[in-house]
C-alpha cells in the first residue's frame, strides 16, 4: 500500500477541529507517526520480540488500539507458538479498514482477528500478551484504572503487558525541556512550526499524557508483580508489566 506524506496541518486552518482518526489521518498515518514519535520503529520491533518471548501456546495476544496494525504485524512475524491468536481492536473504521488490507498482504500464519470496537468495551481473556502502544493517552483518564485492571484480570500468570505512551514530567522545567526537544525532533523530520502548533492544538483536549509515576501506580494497583520502563526518548516511553 502506497504511503503518503503527512501534510494535514501544513496550511493555516481557520477553524481547527479536534484530532480524529478518520480517513484523512489513516491515509498518512505511517508517515505521521514515524515523523512524530521518537523511537517508534524500535518500540514496534521490540514489541514483536517481547511477544515472541512471552506468548504461550493456545493463548490470545491483544493489540488494543491497533490503528494500522504495526504492533499486530510485529507480533505475528515473531513465530508465535501454536494455537496463538492475535486480536486487534480499534474504534476507527477508517483505520481498521486499512489495517485489514495490510494484514492481508502478510504471509505469516498466526490467525488475526480484527474488531471495530472501543477498547473499554473489549473483553480481555486468556491473554499472554497485551499491547497498548500509544492508546491509553486517548482514553478518558477516569476510565484508565478500570481498563488496566480488566487487562490484568484477563491475563494468564506469567503474561506481559506493553504500554507505550507520551508522558509528562512532574518537574515543570524538565517537562518544558522535553516538549522542546520533541518539537525539535519533529522539525528535523520536516514539520514546520505551523504544523507542530496546529496539531498540538488539535490534540490538546483528546490526548492527555500522564507521568511515569502515575502509570506505575496504576499498574501496581491492578496487581502486576513487576513494572518498569524499558525504552524512553524525550517525552515518549514504553513500559513492561509482568503478571
Amino acid at each position: 500500500m502506497t504511503q503518503r506524506q503527512d501534510t494535514l496541518y501544513a496550511n493555516p486552518i481557520s477553524e481547527l477541529a479536534s484530532f480524529r482518526f478518520d480517513e484523512n489521518v489513516a491515509r498518512v498515518f505511517p508517515d505521521m507517526i514515524k515523523r512524530s514519535v521518537p523511537g517508534y520503529i524500535t518500540i514496534i520491533a521490540m514489541t514483536g520480540m517481547l511477544a515472541g518471548k512471552y506468548a504461550r501456546p493456545g493463548t490470545n495476544c491483544y493489540d488494543l488500539g491497533c490503528s494500522l496494525g504495526a504492533s499486530t504485524l510485529a507480533m505475528r512475524q515473531n513465530d508465535l507458538p501454536d494455537g496463538c491468536r492475535i486480536i486487534g481492536v480499534d474504534n476507527s473504521a477508517a483505520m481498521l479498514e486499512r489495517c485489514r488490507r495490510i494484514i492481508d498482504t502478510d504471509s505469516h500464519q498466526t490467525p488475526v482477528e480484527l474488531l471495530c470496537a472501543d477498547v473499554l468495551d473489549t473483553r480481555v481473556s486468556n491473554a499472554s500478551v497485551v499491547v497498548l502502544n500509544f492508546t491509553l493517552q486517548f482514553i478518558d483518564p477516569a476510565a484508565r484504572d478500570q481498563l488496566i485492571q480488566r487487562i490484568y484480570t484477563g491475563m494468564q500468570a506469567g503474561g506481559i503487558m506493553v504500554l507505550s505512551e507520551k508522558v509528562r514530567f512532574e518537574d515543570p522545567h524538565l517537562d518544558e525541556l522535553n516538549i522542546e526537544l520533541h518539537h525539535q525532533f519533529k522539525k528535523a523530520n520536516g514539520y514546520s512550526d505551523l504544523e507542530i502548533a496546529q496539531k498540538r492544538n488539535a490534540l490538546e483536549d483528546i490526548m492527555i499524557p500522564e507521568t511515569l509515576n502515575r502509570h506505575r501506580q496504576r499498574i501496581a494497583a491492578a496487581g502486576f508483580s513487576s513494572c518498569d520502563v524499558w525504552f524512553q526518548c524525550f517525552n515518549f516511553a514504553s513500559l513492561i508489566a509482568l503478571k
